[in-house]
């Protein structure tokens, strides 16, 4: 499998809480989340923690045992919090967490694991591409959110608001009705959306951090075919370039985004 990435972190002077790495036949993407300033939770940090988090996944899958992709995770999930839970209060709400996106080609199908909203674009021989999230989160923070409908942002009843709509987002991380993401908790990894598609129906394959994804959806750059024809003809880069772009010329303006970490991998050259 021929793998080509790009990353570029949200904010020069930050690390990029992204991680991405691939071995012969899988591709891990993560996109770390976590509040900035909380040291005294954990003091490794979010780039710490997808770090070590795709490195144990990336470990698992290049042994190639053929165990499933969610008792890899859930392992994985497993040895990360072992690492730290004695130096770092591992279950608070605010302690490192990550997206998960894992592709793997298996004994002639492409094995596929999705945890919170990262993005699959499987690049199908019949038919459009075929797009994977794991919508939850987005449901999640859009009912949370609700309260906030028809206030002014900036104003101290919207703030106080948006305070208690955090919390209530938060309260349904890792939660059954709620959302579920990589954190300290291996279970997580049984709630992940998974599936399976032969090779030979596939072109490639490419994942997403949220942060690229924002190409199709705010800016509307493109369509999800629009960016599988932009990484077959200019590569990932591409993708994360006019990202940026849209970001800088909407900033300052009331619809403006805070730039985040953009990651794009795109595997072709399937194994048959």
């Amino acid at each position: 499998m021929r793998v080509s990435m790009a990353t570029s972190a949200g904010h020069a002077g930050r690390p990029n809480e992204d991680f991405l790495g691939a071995v012969p036949d899988a591709a891990v993407l993560l996109d770390g989340a976590g509040i900035p300033g909380t040291a005294t939770i954990c003091a490794h940090g979010v780039a710490w923690y997808t770090h070590r988090l795709g490195g144990a996944l990336l470990g698992r899958l290049s042994r190639d045992d053929g165990r499933d992709l969610v008792s890899l995770l859930a392992a994985a999930i497993g040895e990360v919090a072992a690492a730290h839970r004695d130096t770092c209060d591992i279950a608070h709400p605010a302690s490192p967490q990550a997206t998960v996106a894992i592709v793997r080609a298996h004994r002639g199908r492409l094995d596929h694991l999705l945890l919170a909203d990262s993005f699959l674009v499987l690049d199908q021989v019949r038919g459009g591409p075929r797009v994977l999230t794991d919508a939850r989160e987005a449901t999640a923070r859009r009912a949370c959110s609700a309260p906030l409908d028809g206030l002014v942002p900036g104003t101290p009843e919207y703030e106080r608001v948006r305070e208690s709509c955090v919390e209530a987002l938060r309260a349904r991380r890792n939660q059954p009705g709620g959302y579920w993401i990589a954190k300290d908790d291996p279970y997580a990894a049984e709630e992940a959306v998974t599936g399976s598609q032969p090779l030979d129906d596939l072109h490639g394959v490419a994942l997403l951090s949220n942060g690229a994804s924002r190409i199709v959806s705010p800016y509307a750059l493109t369509d999800w075919a629009g960016v599988r024809d932009l990484l077959v003809t200019d590569g990932p880069a591409e993708v994360i370039r006019r990202v940026r772009q849209a970001e800088a010329r909407a900033s300052g303006g009331p619809d403006a985004l805070v730039p985040d970490d953009a990651t794009v991998a795109h595997c072709t050259h399937l194994p048959r």
